[in-house]
């Protein structure tokens, strides 16, 4: 299967959502970092190319039609050149909002999967630092400047790199006209939809927290 979806956005800009709406689409399944979770054989591809710069992307995304969030976004320029016909999606979000959420949910959930008894949840906690909050952000998630001027940096870089044919800068607020115009399939009748607020991310960390608690007892 060829990947017909890059999504360039970092996480925390809608991602879920979109994954919702593109499957809904029909570009269906989408790769999200969720799917680290549902691969545990990903983790060691995903570190292959961080390290390496290169991996076997056919043998990655076999099943997928398109990628969105971390850790494929780190690789927008690979990805697109690889699939010279995908469309590109840039996720958006307003730059302080946007670190506000990612400090009350993944970075936070990540930072307590490193403090986890348990090997495997370590694990994940460890590539998630490895691919992102060290990757990306240099391990300084505490300086609110510099995590916001990657940010920026890198919306711009996407938006300066890929034709403006070829790319949708996207919120999710603009819902199913703005994303059917670009991908030219048909509107739904269903509303967009809105998954994965902050408030949901952490309703369900507070319950992995008490499960993990109870199989401690």
């Amino acid at each position: 299967m060829v990947l017909r979806v890059v999504g360039a956005g970092f996480g925390r800009t809608g991602t879920t959502s979109l994954k919702a709406a593109l499957e809904q689409l029909g570009f269906s399944p989408c790769y999200h970092m969720m799917e680290l979770v549902k691969n545990p054989t990903h983790g060691r591809l995903w570190a292959q190319a961080h390290r390496e710069g290169k991996v076997d992307w056919d043998e990655l995304f076999e099943r997928y039609q398109a990628t969105l969030d971390w850790p494929a976004c780190n690789f927008w320029r690979e990805l697109s050149a690889y699939y010279p016909r995908s469309k590109v999606i840039l996720s958006v979000r307003d730059p302080e909002r946007w670190f506000a959420s990612i400090h009350n949910t993944i970075y936070r959930f990540s930072a307590a999967q490193l403090r986890s008894s348990d090997p495997a949840i370590q694990k994940q906690g460890q590539r998630a630092f490895e691919f992102v909050w060290d990757g990306i952000f240099g391990g300084r998630m505490d300086d609110k400047v510099h995590v916001l001027r990657v940010f920026r940096e890198h919306n711009e870089e996407v938006q300066r790199t890929i034709p403006p044919e070829r790319l949708l800068v996207f919120e999710p607020e603009q819902g199913w006209p703005a994303l059917c115009g670009f991908l030219g399939v048909p509107i739904p009748e269903t509303p967009f939809p809105h998954t994965n607020t902050t408030e949901e991310f952490r309703q369900a960390f507070e319950r992995r927290k008490a499960q993990a608690s109870a199989d401690r007892a």
